[in-house]
């Protein structure tokens, strides 16, 4: 089901004051599930009922909902993202997916949806815990999308795919759309979709870092996102009425928006 048709459903529900309830409620959902956390959380971040997460070292526990590479995500830390950069036990974070877990981790105000694990403990008990992982850097991971970079990434409207004015020497950009498999079935490549969810263009993915794969994993009752990603090579124009491909990049973030 795509973004658009779940919204549609909400939006048949009820009348004005319902959806004023709803819409803070989805708000809260979509920081959760995209990793970002809530207005108004910036100085010490409430993270669960009881637990408040300060500036430097903090310790959290949960149950793993998501995992995929270096990051995973429990539910009960709503907004965000937990890296353990290394190796876990004798796999990546997905050996953690479902389990209990107590994080030892830092929080950075300078990035403000993430925080990065200094040691992980699985739950074996009532009371016994396993450590599985520790580290002592703090430095977030290259490939961790900032959030506050977000605007940096403004919307590219293709109104034709031979006009190349719509997204050359820009850079950067984000469109709606849906992650498909490229031509003849090599790679990827995002299916650009208008208002209507019609295809207007498609986009060749040479590269997804490990975090936009994860953050569509967080988001997989989803089928359909914003991507943002770095603009490179455009398609020859003798070759992109074929295909409708328009042009190369490199996904760097999804999310509901």
């Amino acid at each position: 089901m795509t973004l658009k048709s779940k919204t549609t459903a909400v939006l048949g529900l009820s009348g004005l004051a319902f959806l004023l309830i709803v819409s803070g409620s989805v708000a809260c959902k979509k920081a959760a599930q995209e990793g970002a956390p809530a207005a108004g959380t910036a100085a010490a971040p409430a993270a669960q009922e009881g637990t408040t997460i300060n500036e430097g070292l903090n310790e959290v526990s949960g149950t793993v909902k998501s995992a995929l590479g270096k990051y995973f995500y429990i539910s009960q830390l709503p907004g965000f993202d937990i890296v353990a950069a290394g190796q876990v036990d004798t796999g990546d974070a997905s050996v953690l997916l479902g389990k209990d877990v107590k994080v030892k981790a830092v929080f950075n105000r300078e990035k403000p949806s993430v925080l990065v694990a200094q040691s992980v403990d699985i739950k074996e008990g009532e009371t016994q815990f396993k450590n599985v992982f520790n580290k002592t850097d703090a430095a977030v991971p290259e490939d961790y999308f900032d959030q506050k970079t977000r605007p940096d990434y403004q919307e590219i409207k293709i109104t034709n795919v031979n006009k190349g004015e719509d997204w050359e020497g820009k850079g950067t950009g984000k469109v709606r759309g849906k992650l498909i498999p490229g031509a003849g079935g090599q790679g990827n490549a995002i299916s650009i979709l208008d208002e209507k969810d019609k295809e207007v263009g498609k986009i060749i993915v040479d590269n997804v870092t490990e975090y936009a794969t994860y953050c569509m994993k967080k988001l997989r009752l989803f089928d359909t996102f914003w991507f943002y990603f770095n603009i490179k090579d455009s398609v020859d124009k003798k070759l992109r009425s074929k295909n409708k491909e328009i042009f190369h990049a490199d996904i760097v973030f999804t999310g509901l928006y």
